[in-house]
C-alpha cells in the first residue's frame, strides 16, 4: 500500500506481513520501487512550494486534527503493533501514546520557530537572522518502534514546514499505514505526506541520489547508516542519523542493589531487548556482583514470554529467524568463553507455535573476549562484567564504537557527576534506566549518529538558517 500525492496506491507487486510470535501472515500489501519513490518526491516538491508558506498556526491545527484521529484509533494501533511487531500489548499501548505525544508537542513548537535581530555594526543596516524549512525530507524509520519512530520523524518536520517521503521498516509496514490513514482524514494537502514501502536498496538509492531530497532522516544500524550518508554526498543533503548502540549500565557497590536491578530489567527486557538504548553490558562492583547476579537471574526467571497478545506477557518474539540466530550465537560463544548462564540461556516453544522466542537470560562472569562485549545485541541478553574501582570501568564501559545511551547507579552525587562528564555518549541516566522524553534531545556521539530527535533540538535539524542584511538609504 502506497501513498502518493494524497491518493492511495495499488501495485501489481505485493509483500506479506508476518507475525513474529505465529509465523502467520497478517496482511498481504502493495510495494513500490525506485519509480514510485521519484513520483513521490516529486510530488512532495511541488506540495513544498505552498505547504512553506502556511503559518504555524494552520500546521499546528493540521497536527492536533493527526492527534484527535490518532487517539480515537489507539486500541487498533496497539494491536497492529503487536501483530506485526510482537512486542507485549500493554507496551504498544505506550508506543503509541508516544507517538501521539511527539504530534501533539510539535503541534506547539510548530508556532514557535523563532529568528534574531543581530546588533549592527553600522547605523543604517539591519540584521536578521530567518529560519526557513529545508525542504523535501526522506525519512527511513525501523522495526522495533514501528509507530513512534514515525511521528517522531515526520512530526517536526510538518511542524517546520517541510513535507516528507517515507519508508517504512518492510516487517512492519502496517503501523506507518495506519498513521497516513489519519493524515488522508485529517485533509492534509496533497504530497505533503507520502509513503513509500518496498525493497530498501532500491527506494533508498532513490532518495539518496535524488537532487530534490534535501533532508535525509535515518534510524536504523551504524552499517546502513554509513551507505545512507556515503550516497548523499554527491547532493550535499542535510542528515541526522540515530543509529546503533552498545549501552553499558554501571552499578557501584554504594548503590541500591534492589534498584539497579530493576533498572536492568526495565533497560533490557523491554521489547525483548531490541532497543537501541537496551543495556548490552552490565558493569557490577566485583563485591557486590555475586549478590546483584542472584536477585538479577531471579527476577529475569519470573517473566513471562509468549504472544504478545496474550494477557500478562512481558517478553514476545524477536523480530524474525536472523535475529533469534544471532542471540543464540552470542550465547553460545559467552559459553565458549567461560560465561555462565545463571537462568535462560535457550530457545522457547510455545506448543504448536512457530514464533522466534528466546528466554530472557543472564549470564555472569562476563568478559571482553566475548562477542557480546562489542557486538549490539538486540536480544534478552544481560551479561554481567565485574569491576574493581571507578577510573577503569569509565575507561571500559566507553566503547570504542558507539555513543548512544549509558546508565549509571551511585548514591554518591559527585561520583554521579564524574561518571556523567566522563561517559562519551549522548544519553546519560544516572539512577534512571528510562530517560527518554519527548521533550529532550535523542541522539548520540561516534558511530551511534548525528543530529537530535524530540523537543526543539529535534526541530531545529527541519530548519536552515538564512541571514539578511537590509541596508537602510
Amino acid at each position: 500500500m502506497l501513498y502518493i500525492n494524497g491518493e492511495w496506491i495499488e501495485t501489481e507487486n505485493k509483500m506479506d506481513v508476518i507475525n513474529p510470535a505465529t509465523a502467520e501472515i497478517i496482511k498481504t500489501i502493495s510495494i513500490g520501487g525506485q519509480l514510485e519513490t521519484k513520483e513521490a518526491i516529486t510530488k512532495a516538491k511541488e506540495a513544498f512550494k505552498t505547504w512553506k508558506k502556511t503559518t504555524g498556526n494552520d500546521r499546528s491545527t493540521y497536527l492536533k486534527e493527526v492527534v484527535r484521529l490518532m487517539k480515537e484509533k489507539a486500541t487498533k494501533m496497539a494491536e497492529i503493533i503487536t501483530k506485526e511487531n510482537g512486542k507485549p500489548l500493554a507496551d504498544a499501548k505506550s508506543e503509541v501514546a508516544g507517538a501521539i505525544g511527539y504530534l501533539e508537542w510539535y503541534a506547539e513548537e510548530a508556532k514557535r520557530i523563532y529568528g534574531d535581530t543581530l546588533p549592527a555594526s553600522q547605523p543604517d543596516k539591519h540584521l536578521m537572522v530567518i529560519k526557513e524549512p529545508v525542504g523535501v525530507c526522506a525519512a527511513i524509520t525501523p522495526w522495533n518502534f514501528p509507530l513512534s519512530m514515525v511521528t517522531r520523524k515526520i512530526a517536526p518536520a510538518l511542524a517546520a514546514g517541510c513535507t516528507v517521503v517515507l519508508k517504512p521498516a518492510p516487517a512492519t509496514p502496517l503501523s506507518a499505514i495506519m498513521v497516513f490513514d489519519c493524515f488522508h482524514e485529517a485533509g492534509l494537502p496533497k504530497g505533503v505526506v507520502n509513503l513509500v514501502i518496498g525493497p530498501a536498496e532500491e527506494i533508498g538509492n532513490e532518495m539518496t541520489s535524488n537532487p530534490n531530497v534535501r533532508k535525509v532522516t535515518f534510524t536504523g544500524s551504524t552499517k546502513v547508516g554509513k551507505m545512507l550518508l556515503r550516497d548523499s554526498v554527491a547532493t550535499v543533503k542535510k542528515i541526522s542519523m540515530e543509529l546503533g548502540g552498545h549501552a553499558p549500565l554501571i552499578v557501584f557497590d554504594d548503590a541500591d542493589i534492589d534498584q539497579a536491578v530493576e533498572g536492568v530489567m526495565m533497560s533490557k527486557f523491554k521489547n525483548s531487548g531490541q532497543t537501541c538504548i537496551s543495556t548490552n553490558r552490565i558493569y557490577v562492583a566485583e563485591n557486590i556482583a555475586d549478590e546483584f547476579g542472584e536477585k538479577l537471574a531471579e527476577k529475569t526467571s519470573r517473566l513471562r514470554v509468549g504472544n504478545g497478545t496474550e494477557n500478562g506477557i512481558d517478553v514476545g518474539p524477536l523480530i524474525n529467524k536472523d535475529a533469534l540466530k544471532k542471540v543464540e550465537e552470542q550465547v553460545q560463544d559467552a559459553k565458549t568463553h567461560n560465561g555462565k548462564i545463571l537462568c535462560g540461556g535457550k530457545t522457547f516453544e510455545i506448543d504448536n507455535v512457530n514464533g522466534c522466542f528466546y528466554e530472557p537470560t543472564v549470564i555472569q562472569n562476563a568478559n571482553e573476549n566475548m562477542r557480546i562485549a562489542t557486538e549490539e545485541t538486540f536480544g534478552p541478553i544481560a551479561p554481567i562484567f565485574t569491576f574493581k574501582g571507578e577510573e577503569e570501568v569509565i575507561e571500559r564501559a566507553n566503547h570504542g564504537t558507539y555513543g548512544l545511551a549509558a546508565y549509571c547507579y551511585t548514591k554518591d552525587i559527585g561520583r554521579g557527576f564524574r561518571v556523567m562528564r566522563e561517559l562519551e555518549y549522548g544519553i546519560v541516566g544516572i539512577n534512571d534506566p528510562a530517560p527518554i522524553v519527548i521533550q529532550a534531545p535523542f541522539g548520540g556521539v561516534k558511530e551511534s549518529g548525528m543530529g537530535k530527535e524530540g523537543g526543539k533540538y529535534g526541530l531545529d535539524e527541519y530548519l536552515e538558517e538564512k541571514y539578511v542584511s537590509i541596508h537602510a538609504t
